[in-house]
């Protein structure tokens, strides 16, 4: 049963044995996929760290102890210390909860807002059209990270006002997305059935044509993740993410950038983090494009 079939399937029980039958597909493939299970390995990996924290992490993140400061990695300190004599396997962990909670948040404004966007303009099109995606277009004019450091010199630094910056950046292109997908179901005949059934727009948009891009968006957003830590360990290295002493990872890497000759194990190991998760991300997220393309079911 197609996902069309299944928005318009009066019975609930009907309705889950399509939901359970497309996860089982979608599951299968993936597992077929031997790049997209190291991206969930490190992304699930990522989760459990966060979650996990105050019991991985061997010392307290911003306990400074100048007595041990730039010790290289030991089996004492298995990545060193930094120039606090701060541990930083235990900074690393810990940030791996600003990252991640970084990564949430953005992708909790920022798509629905283009989801929602994208939707509006491609089933009314004239004037609304015209006016959001001119809007949209004004956004992906600008590469992300310069206008996000714009919103964020505007905003003031900090975590919050990262995330804000971030998703602000973010957006248009989900609204592209989602306006490309309406485009292709606004005509479709299950639409005008039930808009002849008397259904508001509203409803229509609500109902049947915003699940229907939730595929596409699903692997839009888990892509732009990589994209997302990037910009935001850029805001950090800069300093206008999260400020001291929270353990964020581009501001680890921009305090060690003073050592990176001699004491490289300060800017290397939060480097080699953003690189891994990023990477996890990338791989899950080609994995579900290619799990749920139609093509690719066959």
């Amino acid at each position: 049963m197609s996902l069309a079939e299944w928005l318009t399937t009066d019975a609930p029980a009907s309705r889950g044995q399509a939901l359970a039958g497309r996860a089982h597909a979608t599951a299968r493939l993936l597992a077929r996929n031997p790049l997209a299970m190291v991206g969930i390995v490190i992304v699930l990996g990522l989760v459990l760290v966060a979650a996990f924290a105050p019991w991985l992490a061997p010392e307290s993140p911003v306990g400074q102890n100048l007595s041990r400061r730039l010790l290289p990695p030991s089996a004492e300190h298995w990545m060193g210390t930094d120039e606090l004599g701060r541990d930083i396997l235990s900074r690393v962990i810990w940030g791996t909860r600003i990252t991640l909670m970084i990564v949430a948040l953005v992708a909790v404004i920022a798509a629905p807002v283009g989801l929602i966007v994208g939707a509006v303009s491609g089933y009314f099109g004239g004037w609304a059209d015209r006016l959001l995606m001119g809007l949209t277009d004004v956004f992906l004019s600008m590469p992300k990270l310069i206008l996000a450091l714009a919103f964020v010199a505007a905003l003031g630094p900090g975590i919050e006002n990262a995330v804000i910056a971030i998703a602000i950046t973010t957006w248009p292109a989900y609204a592209r997305i989602a306006r490309a997908e309406t485009l292709t179901i606004r005509n479709a005949e299950f639409v005008a059935a039930t808009r002849l059934l008397g259904a508001s727009h509203l409803r229509i948009i609500a109902v049947h044509i915003l699940p229907l891009c939730t595929s596409s968006m699903i692997v839009r957003v888990t892509l732009d993740m990589a994209g997302i830590i990037l910009t935001a360990a850029g805001l950090g290295f800069l300093g206008l993410g999260a400020q001291p002493p929270l353990p964020e990872w581009g501001a680890m890497i921009s305090r060690g950038r003073a050592f990176v000759l001699d004491q490289w194990w300060v800017a290397t190991m939060p480097g080699f983090a953003i690189i891994l998760v990023s990477l996890g991300f990338c791989f899950l997220g080609d994995g579900l494009r290619d799990a749920l393309d139609p093509k690719g079911r066959r």
